[in-house]
Parts: structure tokens; sequence; C-alpha cells
């Protein structure tokens, strides 16, 4: 459904917020200031000016600044994977299947872009052996999705033709750009950009009789 001015989306984010626990704001506001500065630059001082605390209040909230980088980061991925898990179990086609998977995605971006914005851009300075294992968690959901893709081949669902690599990684370059340049205030909802994404990414992958 498109809106002229997503409000119901402002709404809900701000009812959201207000909910939260002070760790949990605290959370919030660094991924303002990663997102913003860069987790490399941010420093725990210019968190709590930003929170207009002590620093060393937020030390009774948080261990370190990569504490916050790490909850961060894991529980984007976690959500990502709850969202896929659940369209999994769906008894679709693959071509469905997979366009349910990127709405999923985007969804789960759409409700907090500053937080998915620091998982796609900032996770690179984890500490070993967090990088490593967020790097694993990362291509086993990539990996998922190459297989619902294969899934479509063999079915003749998909071109025969297509690289499998070559189409997921196409597919993730695309979805993930949206923290960047998607405006929630803009004329058209989550739920609406998921579906054209998934139109204009799962047609391209259709054979010419099924698109």
């Amino acid at each position: 459904m498109i809106k002229f001015f997503n409000f119901n989306y402002l709404i809900s984010m701000s009812e959201a917020i207000g909910n939260l626990s002070r760790k949990e704001q605290v959370i919030r506001k660094a991924a303002e200031l990663f997102k913003d500065k860069g987790y490399a630059a941010a420093s725990m001082r210019d968190l709590a000016q930003l929170l207009g605390i002590e620093a060393a209040s937020l030390y009774s909230h948080i261990k370190s600044k990569e504490e916050i980088l790490r909850s961060l980061c894991f529980d984007m991925a976690t959500e990502f994977r709850k969202s896929l898990e659940e369209v999994e179990k769906q008894n679709v086609t693959a071509s469905e299947k997979l366009r349910n998977g990127i709405i999923a995605h985007i969804q789960v971006m759409a409700k907090d872009l500053t937080a998915s914005a620091v998982f796609m851009n900032e996770h690179r300075h984890l500490s070993e052996p967090y990088l490593r294992d967020f790097l694993l968690l990362r291509i086993n959901y990539i990996n998922r999705f190459k297989t619902i893709i294969e899934e479509g081949v063999k079915t003749g669902e998909f071109k025969s033709t297509i690289d499998k690599k070559l189409a997921v990684m196409t597919l993730f370059s695309s979805l993930n750009w949206m923290p960047m340049w998607y405006d929630p205030g803009s004329a058209i909802d989550p739920e609406a950009l998921g579906f054209q994404l998934a139109d204009m990414l799962v047609n391209g992958l259709k054979k010419d009789s099924l698109s």
C-alpha cells in the first residue's frame, strides 16, 4: 500500500523507543553515533555526550564500545535468521519463497534502519572470535537464499543458465543498500518497497514464459 506520508511507521518507531530499557536506549544512541561517525572514530565519551550523561555512568549499562557493536550485529543477525526460517517453512514455489524472503529481509531492515546500517558497514570492526562467528552466520544466511535459487532452477521456474552465486550476490547488493537511501517518511512504506524489489529481482531470474 502506497502512502503519501508514512506517519504510522514514525509513530510506531516513537512508541518503540519509549518502551526501551536504559541499556537499550544506550545501544540505540550508539547505533546512531556509529552510523554517523563510524565505529572506529566514535568514542564512549562521544556517546556519553550524545546521551547527556557522564562517561563513567555509561559503564553501569555497557562494559565497552565493542559490546555495543556485538549486540547490534548479532541481534540483527538473529532477526534476519528468524525471518528466513519462517519463509523456509512455507509450502510454496521457489519463486514465491524467494519473493517472501526478500520482503522479509526488507522488513527486518526497516524496523531499525540505523542498526541495519551498522550491521552492514561496521561489522568488520568486531574482534576475533566474534568477527569469524558473525561472518559464518552471514555466509549461512546468504547460502540459504542461494539454495532457494537452486531449487527454482531445478523445478524449471528459473533460467538454467543463471550463475547462482552471481544471482545471490546481486540480490544482496541490491537489498543491503536500503539503509543508506530509504527515507521512512517517504511516499512508499517498507512493505510496498519489499514487493517492488521482490518483483524486479525475482522476475529477472524467471524463464521468459513464466515472467
